[in-house]
């Protein structure tokens, strides 16, 4: 399960930034900074795989897979921008796993990996996990002391994932 950031700071607006403290124009320069050397990045925020040694076969699977979500998210357009489920479903199977995605309205992608001889979860069930991540990471994303597009250190979040992880293996 991984989580990354795509346009995350451009997509929070100007008002999050501290509009009331700077002019206007001077928060969109700072932000259009911000943006222009954070945006054009697609790294983790957060990995976890289980077993731990097949991890840098994830991060390649991961990796892979953000193509996928870019078309899904351009053929969707502003349907999806509409709507309010932003799970993207089955990204594409291979013989040994099944890739979904979810993508939140500010571009932070989730990626969940999941073995492919799992039939027991089901497309609702896989739905509700996303969920349960984006409400995790919406704490997350509250705290005061988090910088936004660091790495999460945090450990009711690995708490969360691991309780979902031993729920699917």
């Amino acid at each position: 399960m991984v989580l990354l950031p795509r346009e995350q700071l451009c997509s929070r607006g100007a008002a999050a930034w501290g509009g009331a403290l700077l002019g206007t124009e001077m928060v969109n320069q700072l932000w259009q900074q911000q943006c222009d050397s954070f945006c054009s990045q697609n790294y983790p925020l957060y990995i976890r795989s289980v077993p731990t040694e097949n991890e840098l076969k994830f991060h390649y699977t991961v990796h892979t897979s953000l193509d996928v979500v870019d078309e899904k998210i351009s053929a969707m357009g502003k349907a999806l921008v509409d709507q309010r489920e932003l799970y993207l479903g089955l990204l594409y199977p291979t013989e040994d796993y099944k890739v979904y995605g979810y993508v939140t309205n500010s571009k932070v992608k989730f990626v969940m990996v999941v073995d492919s001889s799992n039939t027991a979860l089901r497309d609702n069930e896989i739905r509700s996990m996303f969920r349960k991540l984006h409400n995790s990471y919406t704490d997350i994303m509250c705290n005061p002391f988090y910088n936004p597009g660091d790495r999460i250190h945090s450990r009711a979040f690995d708490t969360m994932v691991n309780s979902m992880m031993m729920q699917v293996c």
